[in-house]
């Protein structure tokens, strides 16, 4: 049972891991259109908007989706003054607790909130508000609940591999759970 358990945190770790190295080229497109936009403006005193919203939308993109990655590798801001001093038992305890009162909960009312607002921008195909913009607002906002469940599961990872340490049953060496991570 404790290698299932194992197997399946390492199944959801590797999506979030799949999820963010897909997402970080959304960067190197960021910063080739940027140079794109400056290119335009002082070389050819032109611009596109439809190119200044997809920088606008490569960046939210990255941000919301690239958050469970995130998470996976303990790279959200914390106040660690305690926690690195614990033991890793405690600190299990804590990312558990954690996990089940703060994440979750926070997570399920970001997911519940936004669907009616993704669903009311699906039905109309929303698009810019700019002449010349881009037409796939309503694919943006998609991603807001696509964030949260993959937060979930993520936190879901986090809580099985805290039980099993809990449980007297430290994960598989084979997994990394991220740098300065000792679940």
């Amino acid at each position: 049972m404790y290698l299932r358990l194992q197997q399946l945190a390492a199944s959801l770790d590797r999506l979030a891991e799949a999820t963010g190295r897909i997402i970080a080229w959304l960067t190197l497109a960021m910063v080739l259109i940027t140079f794109g936009v400056v290119v335009l403006r002082y070389l050819f005193q032109g611009g596109s908007i439809a190119l200044q919203e997809s920088i606008s939308y490569l960046h939210a993109t990255v941000f919301m989706l690239g958050a469970a990655y995130t998470l996976r590798h303990d790279g959200h801001v914390r106040v660690d003054i305690f926690y690195q001093r614990c033991t890793p038992v405690t600190r299990a305890w804590i990312d558990l607790l954690g996990t089940v009162l703060l994440l979750f909960p926070v997570c399920g009312f970001i997911f519940a909130s936004s669907l009616d607002y993704v669903s009311a921008s699906w039905a109309i195909h929303e698009g810019s508000r700019e002449a010349g913009g881009l037409n796939g607002v309503f694919l943006l906002k998609t991603a807001i609940p696509v964030m949260a469940l993959l937060l979930i599961l993520q936190g879901c990872s986090m809580v099985l591999r805290s039980l099993l340490l809990i449980g007297g049953h430290p994960p598989a060496a084979a997994t990394d759970t991220g740098p300065d991570r000792e679940l």
